[in-house]
């Protein structure tokens, strides 16, 4: 394999985030008295959080802005007598703790530290993330964590990525492949850096980039990752069969 360096998005890539927020967010309603039901408030929730985290990314809305926005918003809808200043804190502090493994994602770092370095590139809250990669027993095969918190920059931002190589032991830019489930930020990302990427794509959703493309800021028409997986334990034999295609 031609590769050296490995970039893993965390969320959703290594770690369930779906499950573990699932179970963080019924934690933390718990915790503040909320006996209520929790559906349709958890559905909302997840729709304002996606909706600022993608703003956020976009450069329109900061990160601890978010972090309380999400909550204050959800609360008006469904309990307003809820503080969502004390939420927010309690909520990341109760995430961090929540930790479920996607199938694979042990033996894939394993793996890859046989072949190289290992990072882990993530837009989430840094304190909360390196807890997480603490937690799920990852943490000794990865070399280093790149945030956005800690950089100032947003996947699929260029400078995210410029800071997250610049914690590497060395980066070649032939040698350097990002893997990741979302097309418009892990994906993108390495489109506009320069570098190959792997889409990790566990629901086979097809990619309609295209049209989107010019709004995304991508520089060739479609979203175009180097290959693609259905499973963790698909990337390693893909990503040689690109190296052999390449070399």
């Amino acid at each position: 394999m031609k590769y050296r360096l490995f970039l893993l998005d965390l969320d959703d890539t290594l770690l369930d985030f779906q499950a573990s927020e699932r179970e963080a967010f019924a934690r933390l309603l718990k915790s503040l008295g909320h006996d209520g039901p929790l559906e349709a408030m958890y559905r909302d929730y997840q729709a304002i959080n996606q909706s600022l985290w993608r703003q956020f990314e976009q450069g329109a809305v900061a990160k601890e802005v978010l972090k309380v926005e999400r909550f204050r918003a959800t609360f008006a809808r469904h309990a307003p007598g809820l503080d969502a200043a004390v939420a927010s804190e309690h909520y990341l502090d109760t995430l961090a703790d929540t930790v479920v493994l996607i199938d694979g994602a042990l033996a894939l770092c394993e793996q890859l530290a046989a072949h190289g370095e290992l990072g882990v590139i993530t837009n989430g809250v840094e304190r909360i993330q390196t807890r997480r990669i603490d937690a799920s027993g990852l943490s000794r095969f990865i070399r280093f964590v790149a945030t956005s918190e800690a950089c100032g920059h947003a996947k699929p931002d260029p400078r995210f990525f410029e800071d997250a190589v610049a914690r590497a032991r060395r980066f070649h830019r032939p040698e350097t492949v990002i893997i990741g489930d979302r097309l418009d930020a892990d994906i993108l990302g390495a489109q506009r850096f320069g570098i190959d990427s792997c889409w990790f794509n566990p629901r086979g959703l097809p990619n309609d980039t295209a049209k989107d493309a010019p709004a995304l800021g991508a520089p060739q028409g479609a979203i175009l990752p180097t290959c693609e997986v259905r499973r963790l334990d698909e990337v390693v034999p893909t990503l040689r069969r690109v190296s052999a295609r390449q070399t």
